[in-house]
């Protein structure tokens, strides 16, 4: 109701019948984004608590998934 109030409705995006440029798209960048973020275990299985220690690792594995985009490497 509350998203309703403000004027924000539900859709559901399906592959091949939205647009590209729309809810779609996005939608798969954000999937296949956290796909590679989850490929590191550590962050994937959470083993440290501390704030300060998962940004760094998540900081450390979007380093590592630029690197390996930019030189074509899967190491």
């Amino acid at each position: 109701r509350y998203l309703a109030g403000r004027g924000i409705g539900v859709r559901i995006a399906r592959r091949g019948i939205e647009d590209s440029t729309r809810l779609g798209r996005v939608r798969w960048v954000v999937e296949r984004t956290m796909s590679w973020l989850l490929d590191f275990r550590r962050l994937a299985l959470r083993y440290d608590r501390a704030e300060a220690t998962i940004t760094a690792l998540l900081s450390l594995a979007c380093a590592l998934i630029c690197h390996r985009r930019l030189t074509g490497s899967r190491s």
